[in-house]
């Protein structure tokens, strides 16, 4: 009883085993061919579980993806003999799984056999166009041509190139560091001229400005000198009608307007006759002149 049921546990092992090995899950990612002996029998590109027979077949999976392939930088010279440094890149994906197999079996393998035919195909059309048709005028067309080419070298490995971009275009080093001092030199220059013109507008500014305020000064004064004119005219004017109502009392208001700016307060020295026009208001209230035998007034103490 127990050699059978250890028989019985033995054959469900084994039956176990063969289905495990014989079962085998295909991804929607994923495209699979089966191999009997090496040599392939089926070819499955629709997910889920399949079969095989366990111990003489074998399943490799391919990637259904589109795949990048990235190139090393190289340097590329242009039809009109402009050189630059190129870094690419390529996408593809396996078509044909068999040939896939056949010819490069890994996708390790993609890159020792597909990047040199994606290097050699940018050299040969990007050196037949000029840099600018590469930078800006005909990038699109350029990336078509070198995807055609690659793909008609490479169908042989069951490859098929979506497409092929630029990363980057750059000039060399030693060009670049030419270009950029050229740049600079041609900034500065640039700049100089900027700012000589600035200083020629600056100085036909400042001579504008300078002639119009020698104009406004001149223009102001001849207007201050008109009204001081009329001013001291008016003035004339009303002195002289004053006079002429009461020279009199003129001629007192004038002395007093005398005395308050000749008699200040503080070190007031007159060297002066006692008896001149000058004091003559103070003898006599009414300006009248004191006769010479005459002792004036003499002036309270200040």
């Amino acid at each position: 009883m127990r050699a059978f049921l250890a028989t019985l546990v033995v054959l469900l092992g084994l039956g176990a085993f063969a289905v495990y090995s014989s079962a085998f899950i295909v991804h929607q990612n994923e495209q699979a061919l089966v191999l009997r002996f090496g040599a392939p029998v089926a070819f499955i590109d629709k997910p889920g579980l399949r079969w095989k027979l366990p111990f003489v077949d074998t399943v490799d999976l391919f990637d259904k993806r589109i795949l990048d392939l990235d190139t090393a930088p190289q340097e590329v010279t242009a039809s009109d003999q402009k050189r630059l440094v190129v870094d690419a890149f390529a996408r593809y994906k396996i078509t044909d799984p068999l040939k896939f197999y056949q010819t490069l079996r890994f996708e390790q393998n993609v890159r020792s056999r597909l990047g040199p035919i994606v290097e050699s195909s940018l050299r040969r059309v990007l050196g037949s166009a000029s840099f600018q048709d590469l930078v800006r005028d005909k990038r699109e067309d350029l990336m078509k041509r070198i995807a055609a080419q690659v793909n008609e070298e490479g169908k042989d490995y069951g490859l098929e190139v979506v497409d092929v971009r630029i990363k980057r275009a750059d000039l060399p080093e030693q060009n670049s560091k030419s270009v950029f001092d050229r740049m600079r030199a041609e900034r500065q220059r640039e700049a100089a001229e900027f700012r000589a013109q600035g200083g020629a507008e600056a100085n036909r500014i400042k001579a504008t400005a300078d002639r119009e305020v020698t104009v406004i000064k001149a223009q102001a004064q001849q207007k201050a000198d008109t009204t001081r004119g009329e001013g001291d005219g008016e003035r004339n004017r009303i002195f002289a009608e004053a006079f002429g109502r009461d020279p009199d009392f003129f001629a007192f208001y004038r002395s007093m307007q005398a005395y308050e700016e000749g008699l200040k307060s503080g070190d007031t020295r007159l060297v002066i006759s006692p008896d001149s026009d000058f004091f003559k208001y103070f003898g006599n209230p009414g300006g009248k002149q004191i006769p010479s035998n005459t002792q004036p007034t003499p002036l309270p103490p200040r």
